[in-house]
């Protein structure tokens, strides 16, 4: 079956009591057991509820893994996933990873005995020079958020495993329609739902899941005991927004490899980091594994003390946090979604100041390019 039909025919996508083509929203926190001791499938919402259900099976079937988790927000998943590991154990993850992800490290983990090496996780060598006795896993976004660098995942993989390590990759950027980590090696896959899959600013969710049946226990566990669950009326909505991924990401990526070559082009932009581009240090790569280049675009420009007047002055591109909406967002990662990591941090991996980050949306083309255009024109007054 195509990706594109799985899409929408994939896991649980109708009601098996009603036939009905729209799995139901089943707003109940628990379930009537007939018999002591003896419950049916759902006894508690917490645990499990047929609307979520649905979702985690679909996820789980999109990725090609053996059971799939929703929670609350990336967040939860991420956390969900890390309770995985023990005090004592060391985590290798890329430099420029999303802030949060930092931050729940940094501030959450750290104090409670887990350690973690950040690299250039493109650099194979920087992942051996950062490998200890400790390493249990390998930590990474392809593509990476905000710099948009592209990893060999089976190449990752293949040396996590030979050192016996866990690869957990987040793939909020590229969503399963454009890359399956899990078919190249990744023992984890970790989803923003709130982004891409949901595809309409109307939802905070997370998504994980694995081809492991020991890992699905053990994540399944975490879910269940921290109990950060994704609610059934955000599940359901989810589940509507997977629907339309692949019309979705086709118009994301066709923009953004118009823009792509709009900004790249104008001479008050300075660098354009786009996997699309011929000149991208990981667009090979992209084009090994991925089945397109994606909707998300960073850059500089020429003059970066304009950045606030720019990104102020735009009028159909919506300056906010997130991205993957159907809307086109703009934002500047040192000051919104990586505020988290301290500046000496973010300069050391690449993330200027001035850096800007553009969730290129559905909108027609030439209205973005237009936006840009007198946003990039515009003087301080």
């Amino acid at each position: 079956m195509d990706l594109s039909t799985k899409l929408i025919h994939g896991g649980i996508s109708e009601d098996p009591l009603t036939g009905a083509v729209s799995v139901p929203i089943y707003q109940t926190s628990t379930y009537r057991q007939k018999k002591l001791g003896q419950p049916g499938d759902f006894e508690y919402s917490r645990s499990g509820n047929p609307t979520r259900n649905a979702l985690e099976e679909l996820i789980a079937e999109l990725e090609g893994g053996v059971k799939g988790f929703a929670f609350g927000s990336g967040l939860a998943a991420i956390h969900a996933v890390l309770s995985l590991f023990q005090p004592g154990d060391h985590l290798i993850l890329g430099d420029d990873v999303y802030g949060g992800t930092f931050r729940l490290l940094e501030k959450v983990f750290k104090p409670l005995g887990l350690s973690y090496t950040m690299v250039d996780s493109q650099d194979l060598a920087q992942l051996e020079a950062a490998l200890t006795a400790h390493t249990k896993a390998l930590y990474l976004e392809s593509p990476s958020n905000p710099l948009l660098k592209i990893i060999d995942l089976e190449k990752s993989a293949a040396w996590a495993k030979e050192n016996g390590l866990l690869t957990i990759v987040d793939n909020t950027f590229a969503t399963p329609y454009l890359q399956q980590p899990l078919a190249l090696g990744a023992d984890i896959v970790l989803h923003s739902g709130t982004k891409y899959l949901g595809g309409h600013s109307d939802l905070v969710a997370g998504l994980a899941t694995t081809d492991k049946a020991e890992l699905a226990e053990k994540i399944g566990f975490n879910q269940n005991s921290i109990g950060g669950v994704l609610g059934p009326q955000d599940s359901w909505l989810l589940q509507r927004g997977i629907k339309t991924l692949a019309v979705r990401m086709e118009a994301h990526q066709k923009n953004a490899e118009t823009i792509a070559a709009f900004l790249t082009d104008h001479p008050a932009v300075d660098k354009v980091y786009y996997p699309g581009l011929a000149d991208h240090p990981g667009h090979e790569i992209a084009a090994k594994q991925m089945r397109g280049f994606g909707g998300m675009i960073a850059f500089e420009l020429v003059d970066e003390s304009r950045v606030a007047e720019f990104v102020e002055a735009l009028k159909i591109i919506t300056l906010a946090e997130s991205l993957g909406g159907v809307e086109s967002l703009i934002e500047v990662p040192a000051v919104m979604t990586h505020a988290s990591i301290p500046k000496e941090k973010r300069e050391a991996a690449g993330i200027k100041d001035g850096l800007i980050r553009l969730s290129v949306g559905i909108e027609a083309v030439e209205d973005l390019q237009n936006d840009l255009e007198q946003a990039l024109l515009v003087k301080n007054k």
